[in-house]
């Protein structure tokens, strides 16, 4: 096994799933079953900012949905 430097220079893809939550994935890997590409991609802190401007709302669209119909 190889160490791994601090410096993190792997590219991502960012990734969403059903209950619009997001993760970041190494490019050039097959996605996690029931997850798809949002179409942005880059370095790991990139993607994490993307994610954060993307992702304003934790609860999982299931229970947002629950909410609203209350």
């Amino acid at each position: 096994m190889h160490p791994r430097s601090d410096s993190d220079e792997e590219l991502y893809k960012v990734v969403v799933n059903h209950e619009e939550q997001y993760t970041i994935w190494p490019v050039g890997r097959e996605n996690p079953l029931g997850w798809t590409d949002t179409g942005h991609s880059g370095p790991k802190d990139d993607c994490l900012e993307h994610i954060g401007s993307v992702w304003t709302d934790m609860r999982p669209l299931s229970l947002r949905r629950r909410m609203t119909q209350q």
